[in-house]
């Protein structure tokens, strides 16, 4: 069953697929919030890869003028996944080689995605009317537009039900991402939301590019840099700065915005990596042309020896939502945190139902070299 027609029949246990972050065990220690949650994750990380060889990061030069707007990431090895971090999906880590290509600097903004509407009158998913055929037994007056919202709770509550801070809400869309109320209104900056794995490659195609490959989003993310926690370098906050739109405060129901924003911010309002990309760690999750399987990167015969450019499964299985269609998000968002969901590590995976956009997911871009 899609998220989607999920939502639509008030099914909570379905929103695990927009949240990004996985039911169960805690996905990082659950430490004092005024310190670093993956303390010790980084201690014992660096001791379990001391033994590996270092990449081989020696740059590709690119082949030509760049492509408008987007940046050349020059390829090469990387140590993929995430170790001891809580999160079995991101295990083993194992060396991956990918070649150079070109990539956008940021997700895709509103404004970006509007020219791309009034040039085709294209209608994403979350616009489109369900069509009562999917929906058996569905009450008529559910079957409406929407998508699902981010809602927080007015108190503390259990993070074992996702429905205290998800939410199907008729009339929200890339438009109205808070629901038929909002506005993109001083948002022209800001990254387009609830957009579906479909809506994504429509643009792509309009674009004349293309999805990246989960492989290809580590590397890019990482910058260059071996083994390191956050796109940024170990430290969450570097010299105490906020480096990301990430959930700061108690989760869900207390945000103290020390980032400066509650919901999305523009897509350069944080640094770029040092490869000059923008938000591939925290404002939203972002889509990978790879199917999602829990157990992936375990099918990789020796973890030692470089697998070439990657491109993920050949199906979509995940035993949190049997039948559902995922693809892999990558990049975490503004909600994720050291309490709850801490996947802007940069070596840690998302999933989402292939039909459904949220108020956290979108995308961005890659072209490879010509």
């Amino acid at each position: 069953m899609s998220t989607r027609r999920a939502a639509i029949a008030w099914l909570s246990a379905a929103l695990l697929a927009v949240s990004g972050c996985n039911r169960g065990a805690p996905e990082s220690p659950r430490q004092n919030p005024s310190t670093d949650p993956h303390a010790a994750h980084q201690k014992s990380s660096a001791g379990s890869a001391a033994a590996r060889r270092a990449p081989n990061l020696s740059a590709t030069p690119a082949p030509g003028l760049a492509p408008s707007g987007m940046v050349w990431i020059p390829g090469g090895e990387f140590w993929m996944g995430c170790d001891e971090c809580g999160m079995p999906d991101a295990l083993p880590v194992h060396l991956v080689s990918v070649a150079g290509f070109w990539m956008d600097p940021t997700p895709v903004t509103n404004s970006e995605f509007d020219r791309f509407v009034r040039a085709t009158s294209y209608v994403t998913i979350a616009e489109r009317k369900p069509d009562p055929r999917e929906f058996p037994g569905a009450p008529p007056d559910t079957l409406v537009p929407g998508s699902i919202v981010f809602t927080p709770p007015a108190r503390p509550v259990s993070l074992d039900d996702f429905s205290r801070w998800w939410s199907y809400v008729p009339g929200a869309n890339w438009r109205h991402p808070g629901g038929p109320a909002s506005t993109l209104e001083g948002m022209d900056t800001h990254p387009v939301v609830h957009i579906a794995f479909e809506d994504a490659l429509a643009y792509a195609k309009w674009a004349g590019k293309r999805l990246p490959s989960e492989a290809e989003f580590e590397f890019a993310a990482r910058g260059g840099q071996d083994r390191t926690l956050y796109p940024w370098g170990n430290e969450l906050r570097p010299g105490g700065r906020v480096p990301a739109n990430i959930w700061e405060g108690h989760f869900p129901d207390a945000n103290s915005r020390a980032d400066g924003y509650f919901t999305t911010s523009p897509v350069t309002a944080f640094p770029a990596n040092p490869y000059g990309l923008h938000d591939v760690g925290g404002n939203v999750w972002q889509w990978c042309a790879d199917w999602y399987r829990p157990d992936y990167y375990a099918s990789f015969p020796d973890p030692n020896a470089a697998a070439r450019n990657p491109g993920g499964p050949d199906s979509s299985v995940d035993p949190d939502e049997p039948g559902a269609q995922k693809r892999v998000t990558r990049g975490g968002s503004f909600l994720c945190s050291g309490d709850y969901c801490s996947r802007y590590l940069v070596g840690s995976r998302g999933k989402a139902e292939i039909s459904s956009g949220s108020s956290n997911l979108g995308f961005r871009l890659a072209k490879s070299a010509e």
